[in-house]
């Protein structure tokens, strides 16, 4: 009998054990075309300016059409995971992905929202146009939207 109870347990213990879900925070396929930014409801259909972040505790996957949107909609939902979050941005260049607070970011590119941030993989940037980190960036979308909202 003892033996039986063991069984049961291990067994028991290997299927709960089996049923922990892994959340994958890499890159996610896009339906481009399809899937929807979350903050303006436009379509992802721009392969060189999108952006995507999974949320840590969930796994749920958002995209969005523009690095401004995903910026604003981290602070207008106050989503709590925001600065532990991992956000892939695609290269302007090449149109893979990369970490969006590792790309180096130019600011005067015409962009489905029109913030004009595009990334680029740390040493592709271009010459002669102003350069910036991740943060940076992030900030002056928010100060451009609480500019566009004043007009």
């Amino acid at each position: 009998m003892k033996y039986y109870k063991f069984i049961l347990l291990l067994l028991l213990t290997f299927f709960l054990s089996g049923c922990e879900r892994k959340i994958d925070l890499g890159v996610h396929e896009v339906h481009w075309d399809r899937d929807m930014c979350v903050r303006c409801k436009m379509v992802v259909s721009e392969r060189f300016y999108a952006a995507q972040t999974t949320d840590p505790t969930t796994g749920r996957t958002y995209y969005f059409d523009d690095i401004g949107c995903l910026v604003l909609w981290f602070q207008e939902d106050q989503i709590t995971w925001a600065d532990s979050a991992f956000i892939w941005v695609t290269d302007v260049k090449s149109g893979v992905w990369i970490n969006a607070k590792e790309a180096k970011w130019t600011t005067l590119d015409v962009t489905p929202m029109a913030f004009g941030f595009a990334a680029y993989t740390p040493g592709t940037e271009p010459d002669g146009v102003e350069v910036i980190a991740y943060e940076e960036m992030a900030r002056r979308a928010i100060v451009l939207e609480a500019r566009k909202k004043r007009l």
